[in-house]
């Protein structure tokens, strides 16, 4: 396996020789919440895991990836027993002590890769505030939204985006023990305001995600295979590693 720079797996000196390269820090970013009948909780954490050490991969010698941060924005999904949500502040928080660590050692370049979209508004939060107070470049990405294209291509669902067919896809590829496969299930749509409020409304806002989905998941789930997911985690990660040489090459 060629070498990356994983943090969780080097030893301090290893760590040292490694910054004599190193330009960027990846922070994989997931959440712990429901993901329907047939996905594990941690289902999140683990993808943005896997995809950060892929990219970390793409990049090196430039990337160094940090310990996941297995905890989200997640407030939406606390009626299903199991989720755990960090308030907004608590994740800022958590991302000015790794960032002000890091920086220590001389890294000025950090990507956020999230796999949740309700970290999106905290994040997008974090890279005004901590790109001005610690005096380095924050950045973020969706794990695989760069492959949106793929997803049209592939995917028949209007309604998808969690443990759905992209989602199971991505995890059948990349960490398949999430899924429980004898359990998949479309999700079990109620319908209601949530509609008027989702993104590419006129007006948005929040509501809990039982009033969208009995079963906590949408989508078509049975449909994913590792085919899809292999085809939309690999068109993500080619993207996001040229759009990252191109923000930290000279």
């Amino acid at each position: 396996m060629p070498v990356t720079y994983l943090l969780t797996h080097m030893t301090w000196p290893e760590v040292e020789e490694a910054l004599k390269t190193v330009k960027i820090a990846i922070i994989p970013l997931g959440a712990h919440e429901q993901h329907g009948p047939h996905m594990a909780e941690s289902c999140d954490s683990v993808l943005a895991e896997e995809m950060g050490k892929r990219l970390t991969e793409a990049l090196h010698p430039l990337a160094l990836m940090t310990p996941v941060i297995n905890m989200g924005v997640s407030p939406h999904h606390l009626h299903f027993p199991g989720t755990i949500s960090l308030e907004p502040a608590t994740l800022i928080a958590i991302l000015r002590d790794m960032v002000s660590s890091l920086r220590n050692y001389g890294i000025r370049n950090f990507l956020v890769l999230n796999s949740h979209g309700g970290n999106q508004s905290t994040l997008g939060v974090a890279a005004g505030i901590l790109s001005t107070e610690l005096d380095v470049r924050f950045m973020y990405a969706k794990t695989t939204a760069s492959a949106k294209d793929v997803m049209d291509r592939l995917i028949d669902s209007r309604l998808y985006g969690h443990s759905c067919e992209r989602e199971v896809s991505e995890a059948l590829y990349l960490a398949p023990w999430l899924v429980r496969q004898d359990k998949l299930a479309s999700g079990d749509i109620s319908e209601g305001d949530w509609r008027k409020l989702r993104p590419g409304n006129p007006i948005q806002g929040f509501y809990y995600y039982e009033e969208m989905t009995r079963n906590g998941c949408i989508g078509n789930a049975p449909a994913g295979s590792p085919e899809i997911g292999e085809e939309i985690v690999e068109t993500a990660v080619s993207r996001l590693a040229a759009a990252a040489r191109e923000l930290i090459e000279p």
